[in-house]
């Protein structure tokens, strides 16, 4: 006779050894439980750090040019006071012609392409006053396109430096760390050194270019403040001749 009890704890116990069998196949106390997905995973990350090197010193190739360039821009740009603005403004208004604004405007010290813009507007004279109105608001819409675009430059290496900086901080440090399990010492030196080096890398150019684009940021404000008060008096001005030829 078959002994029903000894009968169901043998299959029990298969039961138990097959399903370890199976659970051993996905299982992996180092990783993530499947063999497959580690190995995938520790090689998208390897493969990833060495663009992120590339990166990291091309970042820092253009803040160190950035930082260059913000000191030639400090040396020659013109720091225009209050008080010409003002007197500017008043002489425009004043002004009987276009040929009087574009004169006033021309010999001001203010920069290159507040002059060219100042003139063109002044030569719209013979325009209606909403398409004289329109074309300022183009050209001023056009310097902060032009600003807008400057800046971005900076803000982009702002913001991904420090995140390329972490980035080559924590890929290093999986072989190091597992260097570090089986007493390759050597190794895990060279992770920490790599994982320093990109750290320092990328703060220092998300420093550089934060620092850029508050500062450039601050003079542009100024120079669209003081183009658009220009401007203003230049449209009132022609508001004004326009009057008098009613």
């Amino acid at each position: 006779m078959i002994n029903v009890g000894n009968a169901l704890i043998f299959a029990d116990e298969a039961a138990f050894q097959g399903s370890n069998g199976l659970l051993s196949m996905f299982s992996n106390t180092n990783g993530t439980g499947l063999p497959i997905l580690d190995s995938s995973l520790t090689a998208i990350t390897q493969a990833l750090q060495i663009p992120v090197i590339i990166l990291l010193i091309a970042f820092l190739v253009f803040a160190v040019y950035t930082l260059g360039k913000l000191l030639s821009e400090h040396l020659s740009r013109k720091k225009v006071p209050v008080s010409l603005i003002k007197d500017m403004i008043y002489a425009i208004y004043d002004a009987e012609s276009a040929e009087d604004i574009k004169n006033v405007v021309n010999n001001a010290d203010i920069q290159k392409s507040q002059k060219r813009i100042l003139s063109e507007l002044a030569d719209s004279e013979h325009l209606g006053k909403k398409s004289r109105e329109t074309l300022a608001r183009r050209l001023i819409a056009n310097e902060e396109d032009k600003i807008a675009q400057n800046i971005n430059k900076t803000d982009i290496v702002t913001k991904i430096g420090p995140t390329l900086g972490l980035m080559g901080t924590l890929i290093p440090m999986g072989p190091g760390l597992a260097a570090l399990g089986t007493g390759d010492v050597t190794t895990l030196a060279s992770a920490i050194t790599i994982a320093f080096n990109t750290t320092v890398i990328g703060i220092g150019a998300g420093a550089i270019g934060y620092f850029a684009s508050k500062l450039r940021r601050r003079w542009f404000g100024e120079y669209l403040a003081n183009l658009d008060a220009l401007m203003d008096a230049i449209l009132d001005n022609i508001d004004k001749r326009d009057e008098r030829l009613k």
